[in-house]
């Protein structure tokens, strides 16, 4: 779609306040891509609803995700930043899509099985559709390039098959998207179950660390984190917990294990604790101001979200009068 540079998709659901997950292994790094890719960065508030809502709290979730995508460093001159469900080719390729995705390849989508676990009286349809209606907000912009962590990946192979399979069927349709793992990205896990993925949705508070929180907090949260027995700061078996601080600290810092190893020589738990709870709360201090300044100018975010709105349905426009005239559908002439 755009000659010039690669594009990349990106959506993050507006189900939760972001954590440092959220920042460290994805959105800090988005602001990179601006100057050299086409990037499409949406809060996909279509996905949040596969688990029920509070309407007016998703409405506020959905300001703050799009107010923290621009306070963390995504310029809307730079990037297209956009709602989800102002573009309606979403819904609609995911739609089509559906009838394109194998039953039996849903079946195996591990979050399927996760979030069925967690929701056991909700089992719907969307939740099972999910990863259809993922590769349609990434096939619509001919995305090239799509930021993934390792959860993700399961659906980005999926998307790229049926990406494949339409191709197959009516000839060059979409872009077959690649994966971009940076090899710096962190991947921030639970400061309480230290060998599980840090989740916004978890209900244990001193388990995540969000953008959000307020120094006392994170501060907090970093001196309750789960460690193993010993006190020494260093990597090695069975030290989850201090592996995990230690990922979270060199983030910040940009330090080396070998560094924060030789940092804190002789020191024990309790002063790493400390120091990563005050590099983290210091490191998020200007994000926070941002965050504040933007979430107080409604008018400004309407039209961010408008202006996004309205690119994103430019180009998702070109993309789905190619799949309508594929399949067959009869466009009608614009009187």
């Amino acid at each position: 779609m755009y000659k010039d540079k690669k594009v990349v998709f990106s959506g993050v659901q507006p189900s939760g306040v972001l954590t440092i997950g959220n920042y460290l292994g994805a959105i800090r790094n988005f602001s990179e891509f601006s100057e050299n890719y086409h990037c499409y960065y949406c809060v996909v508030d279509e996905h949040a609803i596969t688990v029920r809502q509070v309407p007016a709290d998703l409405r506020k979730r959905t300001y703050e995700t799009l107010a923290l995508y621009i306070a963390c460093g995504l310029d809307p001159e730079k990037n297209t930043l956009f709602v989800q469900s102002h573009v309606s080719g979403h819904a609609e390729l995911g739609w089509i899509l559906d009838c394109y995705t194998m039953f039996g390849e849903l079946s195996r989508m591990t979050q399927f099985k996760d979030k069925s676990a967690k929701n056991a009286d909700n089992i719907n349809a969307g939740l099972f559709t999910y990863p259809s209606l993922m590769a349609a907000d990434i096939l619509l912009y001919q995305t090239e390039l799509v930021p993934v962590g390792v959860d993700q990946k399961q659906h980005l192979e999926l998307t790229r098959d049926i990406a494949t399979r339409f191709n197959q069927i009516y000839g060059d349709t979409f872009v077959v998207p690649e994966p971009f793992i940076p090899k710096t990205t962190a991947k921030i896990m639970s400061l309480a179950e230290p060998t599980k993925k840090m989740s916004k949705s978890d209900e244990n508070e001193n388990a995540v660390v969000r953008i959000l929180d307020p120094k006392d907090a994170i501060i907090r949260k970093f001196k309750r984190a789960v460690t193993d027995s010993g006190c020494e700061i260093k990597r090695g078996e069975g030290k989850d917990g201090i592996m995990n601080l230690m990922s979270i600290y060199s983030a910040f810092t940009g330090k080396t294990e070998d560094e924060i190893e030789a940092e804190f020589e002789g020191k024990g738990y309790g002063d790493f604790k400390l120091a990563v709870g005050e590099t983290c709360a210091d490191a998020l201090a200007p994000v926070q101001a941002e965050f504040a300044r933007l979430a107080a100018d409604k008018a400004y975010l309407e039209d961010v979200m408008a202006k996004g709105a309205e690119a994103a349905a430019r180009d998702a426009a070109r993309t789905m009068s190619k799949v309508r005239r594929k399949l067959g559908f009869i466009e009608l002439k614009r009187r």
